[in-house]
């Protein structure tokens, strides 16, 4: 069961990555909300949704929704979360589908340490991509020293959580658990979770999000 829903802002430009390529050059804009549009559409026409009922879900107008399909309108970072929500997949794996490197998953890349930084907003804390475009898993960091339980998030992305440092807990559906620096956890795709700091203490993760498919 889902949290209720919070205001969404007026829908504004998403900042990099989605406008900066993965070596931080500037990348065509208008090709970058394509690819994400045409990922939205995918996976909600997989899922069996209409325009109608996906906007329903999320709180957001029909028309707006079948712009950003079109690539004629960008969301903001929370209405992104919510479309994610809505679609049971992580805001992640929709801001990966619209980076310049997405047709191109065999190609090498080198991350240098403050590379990949989400913009802010996307998730508490600080969160950094550690790979971008299509590849088979999506890892990234995740710095931040929230100590209340968040928004709740299920999508078919299998995930596994390793904790560099800190701790945190974890609810898992009807499970929570604790984890300390150097443990680690995978749980399967269709999970409902969320974790923060039990004591405010500042954590660093490493998490690694498979790329799921629209099944």
């Amino acid at each position: 069961m889902r949290d209720a829903p919070v205001a969404v802002p007026a829908p504004v430009a998403v900042p990099a990555p989605v406008a900066v390529s993965a070596a931080g050059e500037s990348v065509d804009e208008d090709a970058a909300g394509r690819r994400l549009g045409a990922r939205i559409r995918e996976i909600r026409t997989a899922r069996r949704l209409t325009l109608v009922q996906l906007a329903a879900a999320t709180e957001l107008s029909h028309p707006f929704l079948s712009q950003l399909e079109r690539g004629l309108a960008q969301p903001s970072l929370a209405s992104l979360r919510r479309i994610a929500v809505a679609l049971e997949t992580s805001p992640i794996e929709l801001i990966a589908a619209s980076d310049p490197t997405a047709d191109a998953p065999g190609t090498i890349e080198v991350q240098r340490a403050g590379d990949g930084v989400l913009p802010e907003g996307f998730a508490a804390g600080a969160a950094r991509m550690l790979a971008h475009g299509a590849r088979a898993f999506h890892p990234l960091v995740v710095e931040a020293d929230v100590c209340e339980p968040g928004e709740r998030y299920t999508h078919t992305d299998e995930e596994f959580v390793y904790v560099v440092s800190g701790g945190i807990r974890i609810e898992l559906d009807d499970q929570s658990f604790d984890l300390a620096e150097g443990d680690s956890l995978y749980y399967p795709g269709g999970t409902t979770h969320r974790w923060w700091s039990p004591d405010g203490t500042r954590y660093r993760l490493l998490v690694v999000k498979s790329a799921g498919r629209a099944r």
